[in-house]
């Protein structure tokens, strides 16, 4: 029984913050995003030039590609 309650502290900890209005790690999370921002604008605007970025093609592999050939079958009888 007191395993359970120490395992708990954490969570009632947590769920105490978020109830009083703190979120924690929002203002690393933003300062984070900031930062990201800024190296993109800095990286971006730096040369001038427009480079495209290559497409993503998502192709299908292996438990997904064997979804895709069976999705046509109909089931069996």
């Amino acid at each position: 029984m007191v395993e359970i309650l120490v395992a708990s502290i954490p969570l009632l900890a947590l769920l105490a913050s978020l109830l009083f209005g703190h979120y924690p790690g929002h203002a690393t999370a933003m300062r984070l995003g900031e930062r990201i921002a800024r190296r993109r604008r800095r990286a971006s605007g730096a040369s001038g030039v427009f480079v495209p970025r290559p497409l993503d093609l998502h192709l299908a592999r292996g438990g997904l590609l064997l979804a895709f050939g069976l999705s046509g079958r109909a089931p069996p009888a």
